[in-house]
């Protein structure tokens, strides 16, 4: 994990082919959301995007160097004091030494991002 402590896996499931599904919970007194931002906490984008990584490294279990982000949208806001557990859904497809994976974050019944991106295999 990148940022110690900043969050926990309470599961991972595969639910069809190449499909996963992930609950993550979000340590609501972190450092992180104490500087960003102050009184109005924020999960910052960036952490999305590792902690995506970090669940595709767990499945595949191999170390994985972010290449290419092809498409990333962020589209809610992801404020840890209304709700600290979010649903991630991965879709991956392992090649020779690529791997593609089409990524969401679901936060409170809503998309929070939508990301494309493609990692080496290390």
């Amino acid at each position: 994990m990148l940022i110690d402590n900043f969050y926990e896996v309470v599961s991972i499931n595969n639910t069809d082919t190449n499909l996963y599904s992930a609950l993550v919970r979000l340590n609501t007194s972190h450092d992180v959301f104490k500087g960003h931002f102050p009184n109005n906490p924020v999960m910052p984008g960036i952490c999305m995007m590792q902690i995506i990584k970090e669940l595709s490294e767990g499945i595949v279990k191999r170390e994985l160097f972010m290449e290419q982000v092809l498409n990333v949208k962020f589209m809610a806001l992801i404020n840890p004091e209304k709700c600290n557990e979010l649903t991630f859904s991965l879709q991956i497809d392992e090649q020779e030494e690529i791997l593609k994976v089409k990524s969401s974050i679901d936060f409170m019944g809503e998309i929070a991002l939508k990301m494309s991106s493609t990692y080496n295999k290390q």
